[in-house]
């Protein structure tokens, strides 16, 4: 199974801490939100600076021929950290090369990427999908063969979390039953990490910085995040299953009351 989509899901199922004597866990063993460090294809070399301090790295692959073949450096260069792909327009040999190479997972988006992804267990897989996807499409990922789901980032904003960016990412972790990333500013404050913590996120990618992310992996090592989190999970209910229901209902009533009489 993909290293980091285990984490992930450990994450996102952790259970309150037990009462007792025990020994109090490490700051290292609670479960906290996911650091995830993205950078382009072209800045490999630098790739270990970049995510030191990351729980996985995502390498961004725009063209089948963007520095596929630089990705046998990756492992190598961080033995430690699991990494995976952001894919674009690259086919499915070119995947393959990459999990030969040790990719331990894929992100891929759902409006452009064609059914072409490898059929393992290995390697993990995480959807991308537009933040204004509706309802029903939302409920329709539970049933896909898919890991994990990233929120893709918008692009207007100044970057910093807003009340409505925080409500939609509340609607997301609702309605789905797999782990939820998030696009966040690489000076993402604390309070903001706790919010998105609060609503359901389970990990948070960053573009790489010049400092790296340790600075932000210090941040999240001080900070307390709860378990379980408030993460209500509605069913909805179809109008029309409501009215029979409804009907059902009455006509019960109306069964009981006329033996009554009798």
């Amino acid at each position: 199974m993909s290293k980091f989509i285990d984490k992930l899901e450990r994450v996102s199922q952790a259970a309150p801490q037990a009462i007792g004597f025990r020994r109090a866990e490490s700051v290292s063993a609670k479960a906290r939100i996911q650091l995830v460090v993205r950078m382009a294809a072209g800045d490999i070399e630098n790739l270990a600076d970049y995510a030191a301090g990351a729980d996985a790295a995502l390498v961004a692959i725009s063209k089948a021929g963007s520095g596929v073949e630089a990705l046998k450096k990756i492992s190598v260069a961080m033995p430690d950290i699991p990494w995976g792909a952001w894919l674009g327009d690259i086919s499915a040999g070119k995947i393959k090369q990459m999990v030969a190479h040790g990719c331990d997972f894929v992100v891929f988006a759902a409006s452009s990427t064609p059914i072409v992804l490898p059929q393992n267990d290995e390697t993990g897989k995480i959807l991308e999908v537009e933040a204004s996807l509706n309802e029903g499409l939302l409920r329709a990922v539970n049933e896909l063969p898919v890991d994990a789901v990233l929120v893709a980032p918008e692009q207007e904003g100044s970057g910093v979390l807003t009340w409505y960016q925080l409500m939609r990412f509340q609607r997301f972790a609702d309605l789905l039953a797999k782990p939820l990333l998030v696009s966040a500013a690489p000076d993402v404050t604390a309070n903001e990490l706790q919010r998105l913590w609060e609503a359901g996120v389970d990990g948070v990618v960053v573009e790489a910085g010049a400092e790296g992310v340790k600075g932000l992996r210090q941040v999240i090592d001080k900070l307390t995040f709860p378990t379980p989190r408030k993460r209500e999970k509605r069913e909805a209910l179809l109008p029309g299953i409501e009215r029979e229901s409804g009907a059902v209902a009455e006509a019960e009533e109306d069964e009981e009351e006329d033996e009554e009489e009798d």
